[in-house]
């Protein structure tokens, strides 16, 4: 793969598997969403259940605070083929997102926000803190028999008090990751297949979106592929995990070419940067259950918290 070293199983025998964190230690925590758990993988690759979290826990972050914060989508329909597990229809015709806090010492559950205005939200995706403590989260909607739900892009704080909308109709919104100046958020939408950058104005808000677009566009696979989860490389250039033809998709928005690393799963839904030098990246490979860690030619950018790199 170029520069980019093969992939080795870190872990298998997950049940949809998102949200890697590598953590100083060598383990990654990571949620399934199937499983209804917070997991860590050790360093030898055992598994370990951190909390029970019920729902469908999608996204995953460690905050300044040292706990973990769980966009919980409140859970899918499920369908097994030949092997691969894959998910489908929310499990609730009613909708029941919320973001959970979880005591990683203790195990204990938390959750922080389920409504925004008393509205519930819906599917709350993915997760990323910035430099002000604060954290950016998607709404990324669920599929009912009802028909699809937009999504959302959120701002909120750890202690309860503050959630913002400040995107609201996107189509289904997934990654989300700031800029290494911390000044610009990168939204990939998942049925479009487009990476958006939206302009960051103060901590927690968003510049307004321009006609028919939620902010700049970036870029989208030169075929049919799917996008889900981001990470941010130091270099800027923004790293998306690309499902159909599984893989991730490099995209830069300086204008560089884009590049296409293909991986062994047509589910590939997230990368996160770790280890010492930040160049080992950790993909989740979800409809076969498996995570995977690459040596990148590149070191990821380093997330506003305590706990990784």
């Amino acid at each position: 793969m170029n520069d980019f070293g093969a992939p080795e199983v870190v872990a298998s025998g997950l049940r949809f598997p998102e949200g890697p964190v590598p953590m100083p230690d060598g383990s990654v925590l990571l949620v399934e969403i199937a499983r209804g758990t917070l997991t860590r993988v050790g360093a030898d690759g055992a598994l370990s259940v951190v909390a029970e979290l019920g729902g469908g826990p999608n996204g995953l972050a460690v905050g300044p605070d040292g706990a973990a914060y769980v966009c919980n989508n409140g859970g899918f329909i499920w369908t097994e083929a030949q092997g691969l597990l894959f998910p489908g229809h929310a499990a609730h015709e009613a909708a029941c997102g919320s973001i959970q806090r979880v005591d990683l010492g203790t195990g204990a559950v938390t959750t922080l926000y389920d409504s925004f205005k008393g509205a519930p939200l819906s599917g709350p995706n993915d997760i990323v803190f910035d430099a002000s403590g604060g954290f950016w989260f998607t709404d990324h909607g669920h599929v009912r028999a009802s028909g699809r739900d937009h999504g959302a892009v959120y701002y909120a704080t750890t202690d309860g008090q503050r959630l913002s909308l400040q995107r609201a109709a996107m189509i289904g919104p997934n990654g989300i990751g700031l800029s290494p100046g911390g000044d610009i958020l990168y939204v990939s939408e998942t049925m479009t297949a487009r990476l958006w950058a939206i302009d960051i104005v103060m901590p927690g808000v968003l510049t307004p979106p321009p006609p028919w677009a939620p902010g700049r566009f970036v870029g989208t696979p030169p075929a049919f592929r799917l996008f889900d989860s981001l990470a941010v490389e130091a270099s800027g250039r923004v790293c998306v995990a690309t499902m159909v033809e599984g893989g991730i998709s490099i995209l830069d928005p300086a204008g560089g070419a884009p590049e296409f690393v293909p991986l062994p799963d047509i589910g590939i839904t997230n990368i996160a940067f770790g280890g010492p030098d930040g160049r080992d990246a950790y993909i989740t490979a979800s409809t076969t259950g498996t995570l995977y860690r690459v040596r990148w030619p590149r070191p990821g950018l380093a997330l506003h918290n305590c706990q990784i790199n």
